[in-house]
């Protein structure tokens, strides 16, 4: 019989029985079997090897002098629940057996038992042991990586912040994450999630910037085969893959109007319909939306429909930027320190005092995660256990020359935006919505001026004929 495969030891058993014969004769099969076995002959004894060490399987006969099988079960179910309990015994009924299992015993052996199914049983034993302990890790490492652990900051804005998130986490509400750019939107998220009922179901995240209009319905909705060129086979959306979980709308101020039509539907009813199918498709999703942009802005804009806003603003939280925190900033520092030290195997544990005032001068334009990039450099570059000094980027600060062109609180690529907006919006008016006689005032194709409408929301019909 092959040993259970262990990448790091033997794994190992604790038998208990009262009987001498027994006790030896189930360590001589075990150890021959590739286990590591120990032995006690009371229950009582049992309980004093299980504070020694740890043991992945407790064989223990039912009917003992003192602290019974049944009781010894009870006993490690409460103070090493990791540990298997399988129950021997020659007095079985099926009525022990069965509250044997509902005490959390893994099997219960009725004696004599032969060699090879005892060791089936253990071996079984051992793989449900494994698959519990690696659920468990990876349970532990979500809950490092998203858990509020992550959340660092002690200022009274980021306090609001994180009890906010404790507040709305564990209902379904919808959450409205507002910020700037590399503040923390997407980890927020997952604390929400991590923090909530559904922590055991998908997270799914989509960039909705990051898609032309129609490759982003197929994307949130999904498509039937045969639905437009190219789609050779059905694909659900992320509105499927996310059923049961949570789904975070990341840059939800870049969905096109029609859009944004479709996503209102589902928010009030939870239905939609894959792109080319007829059949309407429930889901049970818990949808959070994050964005940078202004969106009581884009409302007044007419790029942002205001139905769909109010629907968005159930919940809204609001993440400061980190020149807004500067307090944070030496926390912040120690725990990033921590993770990329770990990551990449280095001997860094903190940075001096004159290097932290540094980073207390810098402006932070991309906020945490220019920090975070900051001092993983500094990191890898550290030779000793303190960080002197982290590269900075120069401030990017506007001549004066070019203060006030920009409109309040917006920045170039948004301008940029709004003026091509304007541009596409006047030309379709000038020539009454024909497509292509506008697209040859713009000096563009008709599929590119098409292409720019629904990627800046345009609908056609109400600017011309309203």
């Amino acid at each position: 019989m092959t040993p259970p495969s262990s990448p790091a030891r033997q794994p190992t058993v604790l038998v208990v029985d009262d009987e001498p014969a027994v006790r030896s004769a189930l360590n001589i099969n075990l150890t021959k079997a590739g286990w590591t076995v120990h032995l006690a002959e009371t229950g009582e004894a049992a309980i004093d090897e299980l504070r020694e060490r740890m043991f992945d399987i407790v064989l223990t006969d039912l009917m003992m002098p003192g602290l019974s099988g049944m009781e010894l079960l009870t006993e490690i179910q409460e103070r090493w629940p990791n540990t298997q309990v399988i129950l021997m015994t020659g007095h079985g009924t099926v009525e022990r057996a069965v509250e044997a299992m509902r005490l959390g015993a893994h099997d219960f052996i009725i004696k004599p038992v032969s060699k090879a199914e005892l060791i089936a049983i253990l071996e079984r034993a051992l793989r449900e042991k494994s698959l519990v302990d690696r659920v468990e890790h990876l349970e532990a490492e979500t809950a490092q990586r998203y858990g509020f652990e992550r959340l660092v900051g002690t200022t009274s804005t980021m306090q609001n912040v994180y009890e906010q998130v404790a507040a709305v986490a564990e209902s379904d509400a919808l959450v409205l994450l507002t910020g700037p750019t590399g503040t923390g939107k997407e980890l927020l998220a997952h604390a929400i999630h991590y923090r909530s009922q559904r922590r055991n179901s998908n997270f799914v995240q989509v960039n909705c910037g990051a898609l032309p209009s129609g490759l982003l319905e197929s994307e949130l909705f999904g498509h039937e085969k045969g639905a437009f060129t190219g789609a050779v086979r059905q694909h659900k959306g992320k509105f499927e893959q996310a059923d049961g979980g949570t789904l975070l709308l990341d840059e939800i101020g870049e969905i096109p109007v029609e859009t944004q039509v479709k996503l209102l539907r589902i928010l009030e009813s939870g239905r939609f319909q894959r792109l080319g199918g007829t059949r309407p498709i429930q889901t049970d999703v818990r949808v959070i939306a994050a964005t940078n942009k202004d969106l009581r802005a884009a409302v007044r804009s007419g790029e942002f429909r205001k139905d769909f806003y109010y629907r968005l603003d159930v919940f809204r939280i609001q993440i400061p930027p980190l020149r807004d925190r500067l307090p944070d900033i030496p926390l912040l520092v120690d725990h990033f320190i921590r993770v990329y030290a770990e990551q990449h195997r280095k001997t860094a544990t903190s940075a001096s005092t004159s290097a932290v005032e540094a980073l207390l001068e810098h402006n932070w334009p991309g906020n945490v995660r220019e920090l975070e990039h900051v001092v993983e450099r500094a990191v890898i570059l550290c030779t000793g256990k303190t960080i002197e000094r982290f590269s900075l980027s120069e401030p990017v600060d506007a001549p004066d020359e070019i203060e006030g062109l920009l409109p309040p609180g917006m920045n170039i690529q948004e301008a940029l935006r709004e003026k091509e907006r304007d541009l596409v919006i006047t030309a379709l008016r000038l020539e009454n919505g024909v497509q292509a006689r506008a697209a040859r005032r713009l000096g563009v194709s008709r599929a590119n001026l098409n292409y720019r409408i629904q990627k800046l929301g345009i609908v056609v019909k109400d600017i011309v004929y309203k």
